[in-house]
């Protein structure tokens, strides 16, 4: 039965739980575009990014956010693919070296394990941005397609602990996309396009595995 998150302690909560009973804990979140899985990523990497609260001695990078974007491959290539103009969509990422991190990370490889970050303000991914020491217990990512089986993506989900599914009305959602467009340089007639017809073909995507998590988050916009 998959396990419905209703507010921010409780995700917490689940996250204690899973820390107690292993060496490190893998959270992956997924959901549409505009969800918020990088808020909530940020919010539960910056809870624990001293370690578990009220419990030891502060730890220094205790938690890792490694977002799946700086898998985004970079315009350049997208451009001599030909599918700058679908950005996002599942072909547009490197999954083959997703995995190849997600994996280094279960593992637990010796030193530092340094994975790449994506650059808002350039839209562009930045290698070597986010080290994951040895001693990192929490890992969250988050990204679109963590829960999908095609190609190296249906490697992924077995790298990690749980994943959840972060549910959002689709109102709100698209109100989001389109500020975050906007924000980014689009005109507002360009942002609500890219929403209807590159953005909501991903969502699909996303939603057709949503029964595959662990897990539901549905928090209120507040929270997010």
């Amino acid at each position: 039965m998959t396990i419905h998150i209703k507010n921010l302690d409780e995700a917490k909560s689940r996250v204690e739980s899973m820390l107690a009973s292993r060496e490190r804990v893998i959270l992956g979140i997924v959901g549409a575009p505009g969800a918020g899985k990088s808020t909530l990523a940020r919010l539960l990497s910056e809870a624990f990014s001293d370690g578990i609260p009220g419990i030891g001695e502060p730890v220094d990078h205790f938690a890792a956010w490694v977002p799946m974007d700086g898998y985004h491959l970079a315009d350049v290539e997208l451009r001599r693919l030909g599918r700058l103009q679908r950005k996002g969509a599942i072909d547009t990422f490197d999954a083959r070296g997703y995995r190849s991190l997600l994996n280094r990370i279960h593992a637990g490889e010796d030193g530092v394990i340094y994975a790449p970050m994506f650059e808002r303000d350039l839209e562009q991914p930045l290698a070597g941005a986010i080290p994951v020491f040895p001693w990192t217990r929490l890992v969250v990512t988050e990204g679109n397609y963590l829960l999908d089986e095609t190609d190296a993506w249906k490697d992924v989900r077995a790298a990690m602990t749980e994943v959840w599914y972060v549910d959002v009305d689709d109102e709100l959602r698209h109100e989001r996309l389109v500020e975050r467009h906007i924000q980014f340089g689009k005109k507002p007639e360009q942002a609500r396009a890219w929403v209807m017809e590159v953005d909501e073909v991903n969502a699909r995507r996303i939603a057709a595995c949503r029964d595959r998590a662990d897990a539901t988050v549905s928090l209120p916009p507040l929270d997010l």
